[in-house]
């Protein structure tokens, strides 16, 4: 397909809610491509942020943008001799009204073995950002500068790809989050098999990201995170969906009733937390009951998927018709 001028793109996808147009695949990749590599000014990359802010991204088009981005990443080494695939933990929100628990997460996976590649970066000034919580990872003697079992590697965005950081720049000028925020907790930065452990803020992200997920065959575990960090919320276990190879189902049913307060918990200033990690991953605090499911969950999918295809997928009910009157 030969490339287009972004303005030709963005005059499909610029009319307005009523007026806009979906892109194809390769027209998605083509756009997105350009913005990635440069090619375009500062006011076209607004024009891009906006036009799609305000038509919304189909599946399509994400996985177009998916296709670009992936042909240009910074790719890890998975471990080479390691039987399951690696954990892939994207870090994008940070938090303003809980402690960030991203990295107890990333630390409890690695202890089960399982080699973790944890990516972030802040994108909003007002929230905490789980980068600040590193030293509790070295402290456990868990942090490696590369993909090893047993393991967590963190990797700055910035060190993937520098185009996309740029991209998620662009919200500290605009004040508005724009398709990179959903890319981030999408994309694979492993060169080799991986579960993406990826999260959404709001319901109606739930139906766009797993719409994404199966289209591009994604092996993935998907929740409602803890203000938008891929870990489950300490106070009460979120719904939990498995994506492997296209197929997708319930793996964990959401938690009834009230919040649950943790006692101890800390505070969500960032000092506290890591104090608390830094403590509850040398078994002094107990582990809430929701991070523990998740835990189980991920170790349950990740060796579902090292089995190889044919999954042994679960046999879901059929849907029944709704009766008529």
């Amino acid at each position: 397909m030969t490339a287009m001028s972004i303005k030709d793109h963005l005059k499909k996808i610029g009319r307005g809610k009523d007026g806009a147009r979906a892109l194809e695949r390769a027209q998605a990749a083509d756009l997105f491509g350009q913005v990635l590599d440069g090619a375009v000014s500062d006011l076209e990359i607004g024009a891009f942020c906006l036009a799609m802010r305000f038509k919304g991204e189909t599946a399509d088009e994400m996985a177009g943008f998916l296709d670009a981005l992936h042909g240009r990443l910074q790719r890890w080494p998975a471990p080479a001799h390691s039987p399951l695939p690696t954990v892939v933990l994207p870090s994008y929100n940070g938090a303003r009204k809980l402690p960030v628990l991203t990295p107890l997460l990333a630390g409890l996976l690695a202890r089960e073995g399982l080699a973790v590649l944890w990516h972030g970066c802040a994108t909003e000034d007002a929230r905490a950002h789980p980068e600040a919580l590193l030293p509790a990872l070295e402290a456990a003697g868990l942090l490696s500068p590369d993909l090893q079992p047993g393991r967590v590697c963190w990797v700055p965005t910035q060190r993937l790809h520098r185009g996309l950081q740029r991209l998620l720049d662009v919200r500290r000028t605009v004040g508005l989050r724009n398709s990179a925020h959903s890319l981030v907790k999408l994309m694979n930065p492993v060169a080799g098999p991986a579960l993406l452990l990826s999260s959404y803020t709001h319901s109606e992200y739930l139906h766009s990201m797993s719409a994404t997920l199966a289209l591009t065959g994604t092996h993935a575990l998907l929740l409602r995170g803890t203000e938008g960090e891929p870990v489950a919320d300490a106070r009460r276990c979120p719904a939990m969906d498995a994506f492997v190879a296209g197929q997708s189902w319930r793996i964990q049913e959401a938690q009834g009733g009230p919040l649950v307060p943790v006692p101890g918990l800390p505070a969500p200033d960032a000092e506290a937390t890591r104090r608390w990690t830094e403590a509850a991953l040398a078994g002094a605090h107990a582990i809430p009951d929701p991070i523990r499911q998740q835990v189980r969950r991920t170790l349950e999918l990740a060796h579902l998927i090292a089995a190889g295809p044919p999954y042994a997928l679960p046999v879901l009910p059929t849907p029944q018709p709704t009766p008529t009157e």
